[in-house]
């Protein structure tokens, strides 16, 4: 069984595009467009499939998995050389991967993890630590409140691995803190919409007890700061805002004082897809996850940064 693992930086792979793939038809099942970080990823596939002149299947599940086990037999149906899923939950996907192996054709996951019974259903996957994301922003957090502080939490999609290793990787960080507590807890399903409603939900329960608000996903705390201002209150300064992804919708919220911190999450993962199904295609071994490097950016450097961001 192949367990080894490959950092990765992506910035590397600017140049990297290569002319074995032009012509061929490859699949790809993308969860939706819930975020500017999942239109980012798209966008990334598209323009490297274009690159290398790949024949691109595109579908867009909005958010549900049977949509995406309908696209990928479909894929498997129109005889694609290989398919490409960011997978929207964990588990479930045991019966059309073994299809798709019975097909011959390779899968290679992107930002997104699957819990299967044999690993050999899939190439790689290439994608962030989530558990580490989360963990980044706990330590932050740690340091900015001294080890003391409320917080409330908005979620990711329930059962999807960012959600849950996000969460386990934030609580590894303050669990030896017994006075940063968790007061709230609830899903906002990586939406704008969703962070605002919750936080709407949470501000109405806990008001002023809150401190801090700890967001999966950018998205959703950029909803949250809208609800943290219609209640009258200043976000960034009033509530201690950390979130995850680094889009550039951050970094503004970043420089306007609302938003204190975020941890990256970086969605160009086209070139390395691309990469990989290269190299699956050509029987080659691959790592069964490739970790792509991601930082933290606070407040402070947002300016210094913002025109350097690709998304």
């Amino acid at each position: 069984m192949r367990s080894f693992v490959a950092v990765l930086v992506l910035s590397t792979l600017a140049s990297a595009a290569r002319a074995d793939l032009k012509g061929v038809t490859i699949g790809f099942s993308q969860i939706g467009a819930e975020s500017a970080w999942r239109t980012a990823e798209t966008e990334s596939t598209r323009e490297a499939a274009a690159t290398r002149g790949v024949d691109l299947k595109f579908s867009d599940a909005q958010g549900k998995q049977e949509n995406q086990i309908k696209a990928i037999r479909a894929f498997i149906a129109q005889r694609v050389k290989a398919i490409i899923i960011a997978p929207i939950v964990e588990t479930g996907w045991e019966p059309v991967l073994r299809e798709a192996k019975r097909a011959h054709i390779p899968v290679i996951l992107v930002d997104r993890g699957m819990k299967v019974s044999d690993d050999s259903l899939y190439v790689t996957l290439i994608g962030s630590d989530f558990v580490n994301e989360g963990k980044m922003a706990g330590d932050w957090l740690v340091k900015k409140t001294g080890g003391k502080c409320n917080i409330v939490e908005l979620q990711g999609t329930p059962g999807s691995a960012p959600a849950i290793d996000r969460k386990t990787g934030f609580e590894q960080a303050i669990k030896d803190h017994p006075d940063m507590k968790v007061i709230k807890s609830q899903t906002g399903n990586f939406t704008r919409a969703g962070g605002k409603e919750v936080m709407e939900a949470f501000l109405k329960s806990e008001g002023k007890n809150i401190n801090v608000l700890f967001a999966h996903n950018d998205d959703m705390a950029l909803g949250a700061i809208q609800a943290i201002e219609e209640a009258g209150l200043q976000p960034g300064k009033d509530i201690i805002i950390v979130s995850i992804d680094a889009v550039k919708g951050a970094f503004e919220a970043m420089i306007a004082g609302k938003l204190n911190c975020t941890v990256e999450c970086n969605p160009l993962l086209g070139p390395a897809a691309f990469d990989a199904v290269d190299a699956a295609l050509a029987g080659k071994e691959l790592p069964k996850r490739t970790i792509v490097h991601d930082d933290v950016f606070e407040q402070e450097k947002a300016k210094d940064v913002i025109a350097s961001r690709k998304y």
